[in-house]
């Protein structure tokens, strides 16, 4: 990897400014990454191989260095302001339509104690985020191209993981019925929400049996990239 970084790169203070004017290894030590200089750098890698591959293939709209900070990075991150815990804990996570990686490749850059397959039905996203995977050396993050609904037949994702994540996908009772055999006893669902989306979705996961949900405190994103929040959802009687 250090091979990687410094290949026909300038120098760390300026490759810094190419990412953009936010402080993001600070943002990452507020929120818990293992070693935030080292993220630091390894972000910068990602950044610059997916605005290289996005000319190509298209991934994202979002490649600007404040689109990629703010909208993909600091989003990713902000998961363990709610849940400090995934910072911490072993948890096997599945992150179900990881589109070009947010927050799979994040989370797993950041706290290599999880174990993150990430999910998604298109195949050029999944084979992005297997080779960006390979080039930021991360072996705690296992890429699976597939419908989740199809995955959920399947004995080798039934009562596999601890946390279920999605950002950006299918409404939360839609995820959680096409994903309903994923998590283990006591796992729970984390969809990371607008407070419109949480608001327009309370009605019918009310109405979801065996459920209990909640949404966390609504927080501001930093550089003015909106507002979140959290819906967790956990089986009051196991699938």
């Amino acid at each position: 990897m250090k091979c990687l970084l410094k290949q026909n790169n300038p120098p760390l203070r300026k490759r810094k400014k190419m990412i953009s004017d936010f402080d993001l290894k600070n943002f990452a030590a507020d929120h818990l990454a293992a070693d935030p200089e080292s993220f630091l750098e390894k972000c910068i890698v990602l950044h610059k191989f997916l605005t290289e591959y996005n000319t190509r293939v298209n991934l994202t709209r979002l490649t600007t260095p404040e689109d990629f900070c703010y909208k993909h990075v600091a989003d990713s991150l902000s998961i363990t302001r709610c849940f400090p815990e995934i910072a911490e804990k072993p948890f096997i996570i599945a992150d179900i339509g990881c589109g070009a990686g947010f927050p799979s490749l994040i989370l797993a850059l950041a706290f290599p104690q999880l174990q993150i397959t990430a999910i998604d039905s298109i195949g050029k996203k999944i084979t992005f985020v297997r080779q960006a995977a390979e080039l930021l050396g991360l072996s705690n993050l296992t890429a699976v191209c597939g419908r989740s609904t199809e995955l959920n037949c399947k004995k080798e994702f039934q009562n596999k993981f601890d946390i279920v994540t999605a950002r950006a996908v299918a409404p939360s009772p839609k995820i959680c019925r096409e994903a309903s055999r994923f998590l283990r006893r006591n796992g729970r669902y984390i969809f990371y929400k607008t407070p419109t989306q949480a608001a327009e979705e309370a009605p019918l996961l009310a109405n979801m049996k065996n459920m209990r949900w909640e949404n966390t405190p609504v927080f501001e994103l930093p550089g003015n990239a909106g507002e979140r929040l959290f819906t967790t959802g956990i089986f009051t009687q196991h699938q």
